[in-house]
């Protein structure tokens, strides 16, 4: 069995565990978030080999580069932060409603990975550009920051949720499925200064990238301009809870709207406008 037919168990097994904790959450039962877990976990694993089998074959091709020069390879990476990211909640936390609302992030990404038309996924050659030591960290550290975002985002819908069925009487905020407001909004604030740290990474190592390929740290290519623009919202974001105390659905609408500046500087950038990164991950 090869890489391609293990992310697709692997896609499989996010796409279930989509529906066990949705299942959860509807049905308030925990069997559901058992087989959610679960699910998750081998969906992990086989992702995990699979990367190894990709890079595997990447060497047995002559190539030997890590699975991370593509939108394919970035896009699978991305969903495997995201379900690793979820199983870190699950068992720290007890989170266990969050994968009703990140894990259908994990499997759609895999989807579109595997099943649409725009996304190659056979093994190539690098460009020169992207021969650089410097581009595992810069799509590793990139990809992290955006599945915590992507977490982040999901933790501010389920604040909402949570605020909107929530009632002034004390004892009507006792959820069995959903975590406190205030606890809500702390995992949110956190979980976005621990993409914001790793987006940082990500920008500094592709400056240092940049500049061994091309001479220069900057080149206000439109991934570069947007993921600039990503970052000063993420930083305005924490600026406003570090000094005004904001807080509860502000942090959880910024959460959401940031996620969509993440999905553009990716998606849109990729398909809308050419640039240095046209044919990169991250």
């Amino acid at each position: 069995m090869g890489s391609s037919q293990l992310f697709g168990l692997a896609m499989l097994a996010y796409i279930l565990a989509s529906a066990a904790y949705l299942g959860g959450l509807l049905f308030k039962t925990q069997k559901f978030w058992l087989a959610g877990r679960i699910l998750c976990v081998c969906g992990v694993m086989l992702h995990l080999l699979a990367t190894l089998l990709r890079w595997y074959a990447s060497h047995q091709v002559g190539m030997g580069h890590a699975p991370l020069t593509n939108m394919y390879e970035s896009l699978v990476f991305f969903a495997l932060s995201v379900a690793l990211i979820n199983l870190f909640f699950e068992h720290r936390f007890r989170l266990h409603t969050l994968g009703a609302f990140v894990m259908p992030v994990a499997a759609v990404s895999m989807a579109y990975a595997s099943f649409s038309d725009r996304v190659d996924a056979s093994i190539k050659p690098l460009l020169p550009a992207l021969q650089s030591n410097w581009l595992i960290g810069h799509v590793v550290t990139c990809f992290i920051g955006y599945g915590a975002f992507a977490v982040a985002a999901g933790l501010g819908a389920m604040y909402l949720l949570k605020n909107r069925a929530a009632s002034p009487n004390a004892a009507d905020r006792q959820n069995a499925l959903v975590q406190e407001l205030d606890d809500l909004d702390e995992f949110v604030h956190k979980t976005i200064i621990f993409g914001f740290l790793w987006l940082t990474a990500g920008i500094i190592s592709g400056a240092v990238w940049a500049n061994e390929a091309w001479g220069t740290y900057w080149n206000w290519d439109p991934k570069e301009t947007w993921s600039l623009i990503t970052w000063f919202f993420y930083a305005f974001t924490l600026h406003a809870r570090f000094t005004g105390g904001k807080s509860g659905c502000f942090l959880a609408w910024m959460a959401l709207f940031g996620f969509v500046a993440v999905l553009f500087t990716y998606f849109g950038v990729n398909f809308l406008l050419s640039g240095l990164h046209s044919y990169g991950s991250a």
